[in-house]
């Protein structure tokens, strides 16, 4: 081989090996199981898993392949926050409302008595400080959270008995969810948390007299009218309410930014889907509840105010008792107070 032909291919190989280490390396393909803490079956709360696991798997090209295992596959509903913090699993689909065992300051990325509309809501997660909140409660526990979903307000409940005066709830055993249940227990309601399964067995056997859930669309698949006839509102309990994707830390950080950003925007179009998913079921789901018997009332407003005066005890509470509550508590408060001024003058009342 003449020098001419060595200097010609030596250049080559240099710029090829120049081009190759300038290339980022290729990114590892995620094959993960997602436990869950709804029924993949169960309308808008184990649905929108399930649209999340097919849409990332979309946008990314195949390269993010989740599993969506239900309930009780691989940890029972209530234990997915331990699996994915040890590892033994990549990730869960949940609300950081059940958490409330681990910091009562996850509460607030759940759902708030008398608190901010869905879009008010995510506002605060996105631009006022919210998500880095939440990330600075999960680190210590070796959890990223995604905000991945929402639904519109909920039920507050459903009773066998019409309630008349905040005295008919005193003696009630009643399953209740988040920060809700600490304003029951202000009036004399003895609370339980259950999962979903669990809910209409535990009311037909009389193990509790009432339940909340979620919404009519979502409450009419569980068949709760068929043991409870009356069904109240507003759910001043849960007005909006967050979903998430939790993934093991270190698994979020071992990814690229390209995958970090697909399941950021997938998150996003998830909210934004489950929001508008979630206002255009309820009034179909409304009309056959009714057509079944079902008697719904709207609490008056003494009752209401009852519950607020409860809810602002609980609220001192906790800011009493966690520092991390009282600092997520001030920010949402803060960007609240703010965000009344664009919220009083741009919105109808």
């Amino acid at each position: 081989m003449s020098l001419k032909t060595l200097t010609r291919v030596a250049g080559a190989a240099l710029i090829a090996g120049a081009v190759a280490t300038a290339l980022p390396a290729q990114a590892k393909k995620l094959k993960w199981d997602m436990a869950a803490t709804y029924s993949s079956k169960l309308t808008q709360l184990g649905s929108l898993g399930k649209i999340l696991v097919e849409r990332l798997d979309l946008v990314s090209g195949g390269d993010i392949k989740l599993t969506y295992q239900e309930p009780g596959a691989l940890v029972p509903a209530l234990e997915v926050f331990d699996a994915v913090a040890s590892g033994a699993i990549q990730s869960a689909w949940s609300t950081p409302g059940y958490w409330t065992g681990k910091n009562s300051a996850l509460a607030l990325f759940a759902a708030v008595p008398f608190g901010p509309r869905a879009s008010e809501y995510y506002a605060w997660i996105k631009f006022g400080g919210g998500q880095d909140l939440l990330d600075e409660i999960y680190e210590p526990f070796g959890i990223k959270s995604q905000i991945c979903g929402v639904i519109a307000p909920e039920s507050s409940g459903w009773f066998r008995k019409e309630i008349n005066s905040i005295d008919d709830l005193k003696g009630l055993k009643m399953r209740f969810f988040g920060l809700g249940a600490k304003v029951m227990e202000k009036v004399g309601v003895s609370t339980q948390l259950l999962a979903g399964a669990d809910i209409y067995p535990a009311l037909e056997l009389g193990s509790i007299d009432a339940t909340e859930f979620s919404m009519p669309a979502i409450d009419l698949k569980l068949g709760f009218y068929q043991v409870a006839k009356h069904y109240y509102f507003p759910g001043w309990h849960q007005q909006s309410t967050l979903f998430e994707l939790m993934i093991n830390l270190d698994e979020w950080n071992g990814m690229n930014d390209q995958q970090r950003a697909t399941f950021e925007t997938v998150c996003d179009a998830n909210f934004a889907y489950g929001l508008a998913e979630g206002e255009a079921i309820q009034f179909d789901a409304l009309k056959e509840l009714k057509s079944k018997g079902v008697n719904i009332h709207t609490w008056s407003p003494e009752i209401l105010a009852t519950l607020k005066e409860k809810w602002g005890e609980v609220v001192a509470e906790e800011v009493a008792g966690n520092p991390e509550f009282a600092k997520v508590w001030a920010s949402l408060s803060s960007f609240r107070a703010d965000y009344a001024i664009w919220k009083d003058l741009g919105y109808l009342k």
